[in-house]
């Protein structure tokens, strides 16, 4: 069954339906600290915020940003999707994965990036499914810099 979407740029308003949405990502992710971080961050130019809406209810949204590196020049990475888990399968992942390749065309920007956690063993055959290739797997590490 396909389901009716539509996709458009996240507004300040949304910022409490990205943060319950964001913890189908992490359930440890504090939803107010995530609607605070994200109303900083949806009017920077270098990021974007789509939604996905299905009759008048955000079910999904994508995060992405436009990055400068030194060794790898100019991309943009798609640093967080996620859909309604009984909305999944359904093109909804697809609309937003294109809304965010639009965006990052539209900035010039020819190389679109995503990390995907190995946990997330969905995501893996989704994403080369809409031609993104396996390039790496790596270690991330982290350093709390707070006493």
């Amino acid at each position: 069954m396909t389901s009716t979407f539509s996709v458009r740029r996240a507004r300040p308003e949304d910022a409490a339906d990205i943060a319950r949405l964001s913890a189908q990502l992490d359930p440890d992710l504090d939803p107010t600290t995530v609607a605070q971080r994200f109303t900083r961050l949806v009017e920077r130019p270098t990021h974007a915020f789509f939604v996905l809406e299905m009759t008048n209810r955000i079910v999904g949204f994508s995060a992405a940003e436009h990055r400068s590196l030194l060794q790898f020049g100019e991309r943009v990475e798609l640093v967080a999707m996620v859909v309604d888990a009984d909305l999944q399968r359904q093109g909804g992942g697809g609309a937003l994965v294109a809304a965010t390749e639009a965006w990052a065309a539209r900035r010039g920007v020819e190389d679109m990036v995503v990390r995907s956690s190995l946990s997330r063993d969905a995501s893996h055959p989704f994403y080369r499914h809409i031609g993104y290739t396996h390039h790496k797997t790596q270690h991330v590490y982290t350093r709390s810099l707070t006493p």
